[in-house]
């Protein structure tokens, strides 16, 4: 079924031409980890093919404009195609344009290809059409006709090819369909350090106000899996920060958001290059790129 056409701030977008390819395809080499005989790990990647190869210094490939160097000492490599994201926003989206930004300055293995939204005049859906990023209206409601419904998003989704989406200050809560369509590939942030502060009506100056109301020391931003409900998924990783006793909410959503930008910007590194690893127990862990022998 073809989708239907959103507003006409939006670039027009249909389920016909997405699914054609938006843009070559392209590769990185990056160290495979090794194996651990206490630790079974699985590797959360759809798009690697093995380059057995022993070298002291490896070079790699990171597109057809710059080269990086790898990490010696592993006996082999894996080829990773470059990730496309989309990023879901309901405001200004300050983490969507950093990580946008690592993705134009070649930092991170991947491109930002689609901006979903649930407002179309949002500063997030702005700084998407000013840099030429598709905006999808999302969901579709009584209010918003224009948007897709959830079997038209993932079907635009999957014509944009994208391999994860992040959310980043989106509001809504993610049907259980785009969970089930992308499996352990949707990321949150959350301006606190989950499980504490987290739930339905907790989100923006909220969190920060109920932080410093509970007498709480130490606050900060945690990306963790989307599932089915607000703020629930399993942790992936968080970044601590004090609270101050003479802090107000505004000057504490200031020191949490400035690590929001690093944090989130050094996972969706680590997702780009593969480096995300499920323990037995269901718990995601980080490869260090340095040191494949350590997990964060």
């Amino acid at each position: 079924m073809e989708t239907q056409s959103l507003t006409s701030q939006f670039r027009t977008i249909s389920a016909k031409p997405i699914l054609q390819k938006i843009r070559n395809t392209s590769f990185a080499s990056f160290i495979k980890p090794p194996k651990f005989d206490h630790l079974k790990i699985h590797h959360h990647s759809m798009h690697v093919s093995q380059r057995v190869r022993a070298q002291n210094r490896l070079v790699c490939r990171y597109n057809v404009r710059k080269d990086v160097v790898c990490l010696p000492e592993e006996d082999s490599l894996v080829e990773v195609k470059r990730k496309k994201l989309a990023v879901f926003v309901s405001g200004g989206g300050s983490n969507f344009r950093s990580i946008h930004d690592a993705a134009v300055q070649e930092s991170l293995y991947g491109d930002v290809v689609v901006l979903v939204t649930n407002k179309h005049d949002c500063g997030g859906a702005e700084y998407a059409r000013k840099n030429n990023i598709p905006v999808i209206l999302f969901p579709k409601t009584s209010n918003v006709p224009d948007g897709l419904s959830t079997s038209d998003l993932v079907t635009a989704l999957r014509g944009f090819e994208v391999d994860f989406i992040l959310l980043a200050g989106y509001l809504k809560l993610i049907p259980v369909e785009l969970i089930r369509a992308y499996h352990r590939s949707i990321l949150n942030i959350h301006p606190s350090l989950l499980p504490a502060f987290g739930g339905k009506g907790y989100y923006g100056m909220k969190v920060h106000k109920a932080v410093i109301a509970s007498g709480a020391r130490y606050s900060g931003p945690t990306v963790h899996y989307v599932d089915e409900h607000f703020d629930t998924g399993r942790i992936l990783a968080q970044r601590v920060v004090p609270v101050l006793a003479s802090d107000t909410a505004e000057e504490l959503a200031a020191r949490v958001l400035r690590e929001e930008h690093q944090l989130y910007v050094e996972v969706t590194k680590a997702l780009c290059e593969d480096r995300i690893i499920w323990r037995d127990d269901g718990v995601p862990l980080i490869q260090s790129r340095e040191n494949p022998k350590e997990y964060s």
